[in-house]
């Protein structure tokens, strides 16, 4: 099943230390000096498709580029964000939708792609000061503590001044040299990490959004999730009006014939008895497709004994052999229990109909953050079945997550081919 995708991709990894891990940051060093050259090469490309837009030349290059800085961007921010162990959001406001050239408005327009532009300017120069110079001090270290060695098998007049610092004659000099190569690879081995946080941190002033940024994309975020919210709550009300006028109705309907008919044939009693008996079929049936449609819309079981007793009924009524555990040391607020609730009981459904699911198990745990009453409501649906799970739009899952959105949770799926399947969910919520 596809998880939904990330800000910047996988999550951030704690930097290891070692002799390991300093020869990765080499490898690291080699690839983002040469990125650093490849991002000056792009910016000034980016710049003069801008340039030669208004001459009709420059609109292919410069969407070309604009999309290409994105994607450089969006790479180095995901390897700051590992370096440094907290994410970095990326700052882009949605496409709009429109032609090429409205899209090419918006992009120039957009803050963060000259901000973009002017990191590739300053990361091609900071860049050499701090993954260059780690790359230069271990590439010195390395050369002159071979030296005696270069010493020993070149002829006299080769390798005598080494980098023209000083002459050098007899072996005593040539060990003194190997003595600074290993000076050297010392200051690389502990400057490494250091200077590789320098870098993401560089790196994080300029490609994470501003203040600005941040607060545009949280309008947007708002002002879609209220939307959604607005037509999950439209099409709720049309289920229920549509169970209510097929169901409940119907059958109310029915029962005022049958007391009618009940009336006019009243010298029949077996024809009254049989009348009544038909209208206390259908009072019966009316209350029970009531009492269903009030379970769907708030279960009572939710609200007398809360979320760990509704998804225990849940457990309960699943035809499938389920198992529960419940870490919540309180109530929550009500619209977070039905949120939570009804998300657990799709989950169900879907692993069910469609996985094929034969065992299920489901984890629910409230994460208090240190010192406060809020924190976060982590869920976790598992099941057996076949996976292939996805969130597309129109599906279960997606219902889901647009449930979720309106409270800020979140809904990732991990179901390869064949499974198992794995739905997590979280919402930041307090005690009530």
């Amino acid at each position: 099943m596809a998880a939904s995708s990330g800000l910047v991709g996988p999550a951030p990894s704690v930097a290891r230390s070692g002799p390991v891990a300093r020869f990765e940051l080499l490898v690291h060093s080699v690839l983002l000096s040469l990125a650093s050259v490849l991002g000056a090469v792009l910016c000034c490309l980016w710049i003069a498709g801008v340039a030669l837009v208004p001459f009709g030349l420059g609109l292919p290059m410069t969407l070309l580029c604009a999309v290409a800085v994105r994607w450089f961007a969006d790479r180095h921010r995901q390897w700051a964000g590992q370096r440094l162990g907290t994410p970095i959001a990326r700052p882009y406001l949605p496409t709009p939708p429109g032609n090429r050239l409205t899209q090419l408005q918006a992009e120039l327009r957009a803050p963060a792609s000259w901000r973009d532009c002017a990191w590739l300017l300053a990361n091609s120069v900071a860049c050499w000061l701090t993954s260059g110079l780690s790359l230069v001090l271990f590439l010195a270290g390395w050369f002159y503590s071979g030296y005696p060695l270069l010493v020993a098998v070149t002829p006299p007049e080769v390798f005598r001044e080494p980098f023209g610092f000083f002459p050098v004659h007899g072996l005593g000099q040539t060990l003194l040299v190997a003595l600074a190569g290993s000076v050297f690879l010392a200051a690389w081995y502990f400057s490494a990490e250091p200077l590789a946080r320098l870098n993401a941190r560089l790196m994080r002033s300029l490609l994470t959004p501003t203040d600005k940024a941040e607060l545009l994309a949280r309008v947007g975020q708002l002002t879609q999730t209220r939307a959604e919210a607005v037509d999950a709550g439209a099409s709720e009300l049309r289920r229920i009006e549509r169970d209510l006028h097929d169901g409940a109705q119907a059958r109310l309907v029915s029962l005022g014939m049958n007391l009618g008919l009940a009336e006019r044939v009243a010298d029949d009693p077996e024809a009254v008895r049989r009348l009544l008996a038909e209208a206390r079929a259908s009072t019966a049936g009316a209350l029970e497709e009531l009492r269903d449609l009030v379970r769907g819309i708030h279960p009572p079981v939710l609200a007398d004994r809360g979320l760990d007793g509704a998804v225990q009924a849940l457990a309960l009524a699943n035809p499938v052999p389920t198992t529960v555990e419940v870490r919540i040391p309180g109530r929550l607020p009500a619209p977070v229990e039905s949120a939570a609730y009804f998300a657990i009981a799709e989950t169900l459904t879907n692993a069910i109909k469609h996985a094929g699911a034969r065992q299920v198990r489901i984890s629910v745990e409230f994460t208090r953050e240190p010192g406060r009453v809020s924190g976060e409501l982590r869920i976790t649906v598992a099941d057996d079945g076949h996976g292939g799970a996805t969130i597309d739009d129109g599906g279960g899952l997606h219902g889901i997550a647009r449930r979720l959105a309106a409270f800020d949770g979140t809904l990732t799926v991990d179901s390869p081919s064949g499974g198992p399947t794995e739905v997590r969910m979280s919402l930041p919520c307090a005690l009530s």
